[in-house]
């Protein structure tokens, strides 16, 4: 555990950085800046780069979110003790496996090199893919996999590359990085055994309720596989979605049956749902109510520093989709609903995907 010093430092500094965090009333008003303003307001300027065409500047400014976003992270990891910066760097590794991914499709359909560094995030050091420029010599998908056996993600690696082994499906070999990502946050979390176990506990429990959620919906419904299918890739949460309620819920016929058989306080948040982005966008609000009351009213630097990495994860996206919106020229209709600020119209079975996933398997973001 940090000293009580580093705590307080870390505590004011989570306290210092929170003042960044978007308020209700000021995401409405960003829809009514334009892209020199927004550029202006937020330091973006890619975003005003005429040289650039429009895929160029919105893949820049989703760039420049993520280092914004990677930089705080640095900067709350350095007080902290080595479990605990442990923890948070799993965390924003989510970043480093996007580009896995990349990398693998990539190697599956054979693409350009230059344009499979043109989707690669630059990461810091600390949670950046060991030796990126090395996995571009990989031969094919096992290789790339074995070499990354020995360092940070062996074992979502390990597991990955087994699974390829078996199926050599794209959609198994992503949706087990992805399950693998949130079985070792959950690990990092059980290494704790002072008073940070609860408040991350709660908060990372949150997560996996959304994500666990999201995943059965889109498993099940979407992707129209089995039961057993879909409770194999889920992760057991903390806190409401635990294992023997997966089980209950996996096995249930609908969407709307899934919905209704919800624990409270899940089943008054998304009764009425009616599509998968209007699921993810009540989920959403259940992680960011749990991280709010965490950074107000929590002790714990370490839980607070991820609940506040959460929330501004949210709000930087939330800008981001704004900002594509702008650059695609989408109906304003489309951006408020990107931005969680109208209700989706979409079919249940129309959308494979919510914002911010993946298409063949869920981001782990």
């Amino acid at each position: 555990m940090t000293s009580a010093a580093d705590q307080a430092y870390l505590n004011t500094r989570v306290s210092v950085l929170a003042t960044r965090l978007f308020d209700p009333r000021e995401i409405t008003e960003l829809t009514q800046l334009t892209l020199e303003e927004l550029a202006e307001r937020f330091g973006l300027s890619p975003l005003l780069d005429q040289q650039l065409g429009g895929r160029a500047r919105s893949r820049a400014v989703e760039q420049a979110l993520i280092q914004t976003l990677m930089a705080e992270l640095t900067v709350l990891v350095r007080p902290m003790s080595a479990g605990e910066r442990s923890l948070i760097l799993s965390w924003g590794r989510q970043y480093a496996l996007a580009n896995l991914k990349t990398l693998i499709r990539g190697k599956l359909h054979d693409l350009d090199r230059r344009e499979i560094r043109e989707n690669l995030y630059d990461l810091p050091p600390n949670v950046r893919l060991p030796s990126q420029d090395d996995l571009f010599q990989a031969e094919n998908v096992l290789e790339l996999l074995r070499q990354l056996e020995g360092g940070p993600y062996s074992l979502i690696a390990r597991q990955a590359r087994e699974i390829f082994e078996q199926k050599r499906e794209a959609f198994a070999l992503e949706a087990t990085i992805d399950q693998r990502y949130y079985a070792v946050l959950v690990r990092q979390v059980l290494q704790f055994h002072d008073a940070g176990l609860y408040p991350l506990q709660e908060l990372v429990g949150a997560l996996l309720d959304r994500v666990d959620l999201l995943w059965l919906l889109r498993f099940r419904f979407s992707y129209r596989l089995s039961p057993s299918e879909t409770f194999y890739q889920l992760v057991p949460s903390f806190r409401l979605l635990h294992r023997e309620r997966l089980l209950s819920l996996v096995n249930l016929e609908t969407f709307e049956q899934v919905l209704a058989a919800l624990p409270p306080p899940l089943d008054a948040r998304l009764a009425g749902s009616i599509n998968l982005i209007d699921a993810q966008k009540r989920m959403n609000a259940h992680v960011c109510e749990c991280a709010w009351r965490i950074l107000h009213h929590g002790r714990s630097g370490v839980a607070r520093a991820l609940a506040y990495l959460i929330l501004r994860e949210m709000d930087l996206f939330l800008l981001f989709a704004l900002i594509q919106g702008r650059l695609l020229e989408l109906p304003s209709q489309l951006v408020d609903i990107a931005m969680e600020l109208a209700e989706p119209t979409c079919p249940v079975g129309t959308m494979g995907t919510a914002q911010g996933t993946g298409s063949q398997a869920p981001d782990v973001r």
